[in-house]
C-alpha cells in the first residue's frame, strides 16, 4: 500500500502509521492490576516500536494505571515520534467490572467532573513519564455534567501545554450529534467508537469523522474475539484467501475508509507481528464484498449502557 493509505495525521501535525497497538490486555484479568508477565508486557511493546508502530493507545482506566506504567517501563525515553493515546474519565471498581458474563452487563460508568479529569491528566502525566499528552480522550462522555465543562477543562490543561490534542471515547460510541455538540467547545482530532466488519451501526460516525478530516479509532476491531473462532465467519473467509482472520478484520478496516487508526492488541509477539502484516492484504471488491456477505450474517457481542451512565443492571 502507498503511504497515503498507510499513515494519517492527528491535526495537522502528528503522522502517524495506520496500524498501531492498543495496551489494554497488557494487565491482569480483567484489566485489573499488573500483567501477569510483566517481563512478556515489555517484549510485546519494544517489538511493536520495532515494527514501525508509532501509535500506542492506552487509558488510566486500564489497571487502572498500570497499563500506563509498563508503557513506561518499555518505552521511555520513548521515540521521538511515538505517539501515547490515553484516556481519563471512566471509573473502576474492581477486575469484574468488564468481564463479559452471560446476562451481565459491564460496568461502565463514567465522572467527567472538571476537578477529577484535571487529576487524572495530572496523573496520566506522572505514570507515562511525559510533559505533555499528544493525545487524550475524554473516555466516556459524563451525562450528568455539561459537555461544555467536561471539554473545557480539557482545553485548560491544553492551553496549559499538558496536552496536545484532543478527543472522544464511546462507550459503546460517540453520536455524530455528539461529535457535531463537542466541536462547538474544543478541536476534536480524533474519535474511538465500537466498530468492526459484522458491526457497523455506527457507519454514520465514521463518515462523519471521514468529512471533518477526524481520526477514526475502533474498539473490538477483532468483535471481541467472536469473528475470529473456527465457526467465525472470518475464520471461514480466511481459508480461502490465506490470511489470518486477524488480518482480514484490520485490512478490512483499513481499505473502509482513508481515516481509521486502527489499535489491535495482543499479548502474543506472533499474534502482533500478523496484525501488522495486514497492510499487505489486497483482494479485489468482489472478494471482499464475499467476505462483508459472509460477516453480515454475524453479532457480535456489544456492551450495553444506559444513557444516566450507569450500565445494564447497575443501580443508583
Amino acid at each position: 500500500m502507498t503511504d497515503a493509505l498507510t499513515t494519517l495525521t492527528l491535526g495537522s501535525d502528528l503522522t502517524v502509521n495506520r496500524l498501531g497497538y492498543g495496551a489494554m490486555h497488557l494487565t491482569g484479568y480483567g484489566m485489573w492490576g499488573p500483567p501477569e508477565d510483566p517481563a512478556q508486557a515489555v517484549r510485546v511493546l519494544r517489538r511493536a516500536v520495532e515494527l514501525g508502530v508509532n501509535f500506542i493507545d492506552t487509558a488510566d482506566s486500564y489497571g487502572p494505571n498500570y497499563n500506563e506504567q509498563i508503557i513506561r517501563q518499555a518505552l521511555h525515553p520513548y521515540p521521538d515520534d511515538l505517539v501515547i493515546a490515553t484516556k481519563g474519565g471512566m471509573l473502576r471498581t474492581g477486575p469484574g467490572d468488564w468481564v463479559r458474563e452471560e446476562g451481565r452487563a459491564p460496568y461502565i460508568v463514567a465522572l467527567g467532573r472538571p476537578e477529577y479529569l484535571r487529576q487524572q491528566v495530572e496523573l496520566s502525566l506522572y505514570k507515562l513519564g511525559l510533559e505533555r499528552i499528544d493525545l487524550y480522550q475524554l473516555h466516556r462522555i459524563d451525562p450528568l455534567v455539561p459537555l461544555a465543562d467536561q471539554l473545557g477543562e480539557l482545553v485548560l490543561l491544553q492551553q496549559e501545554g499538558k496536552i496536545r490534542h484532543l478527543g472522544l471515547s464511546g462507550q459503546p460510541e460517540v453520536t455524530v450529534e455528539q461529535l457535531t455538540e463537542a466541536r462547538k467547545y474544543a478541536e476534536i482530532v480524533a474519535v474511538e467508537n465500537l466498530y468492526n466488519i459484522a458491526d457497523r451501526s455506527g457507519e454514520a460516525a465514521v463518515r462523519y469523522a471521514e468529512e471533518h478530516g477526524i481520526a477514526f479509532i475502533p474498539w473490538f476491531p477483532l468483535g471481541h474475539g467472536d469473528l475470529l473462532g473456527q465457526s467465525g465467519a472470518l475464520a471461514q473467509a480466511a481459508k480461502k484467501f490465506q490470511a489470518t482472520p486477524a488480518q482480514l478484520a484490520l485490512a478490512w478496516l483499513l481499505r473502509h475508509s482513508p481515516n481509521t487508526l486502527l489499535i489491535p492488541g495482543t499479548t502474543s509477539i506472533d499474534h502482533l507481528e500478523e496484525n501488522l502484516a495486514a497492510d499487505e492484504l489486497i483482494l479485489d471488491a468482489e472478494q471482499w464484498s464475499e467476505i462483508e456477505e459472509l460477516c453480515s450474517r454475524e453479532t457480535p457481542w456489544r456492551p450495553t449502557v444506559h444513557t444516566s451512565g450507569l450500565s445494564e443492571g447497575e443501580s443508583q
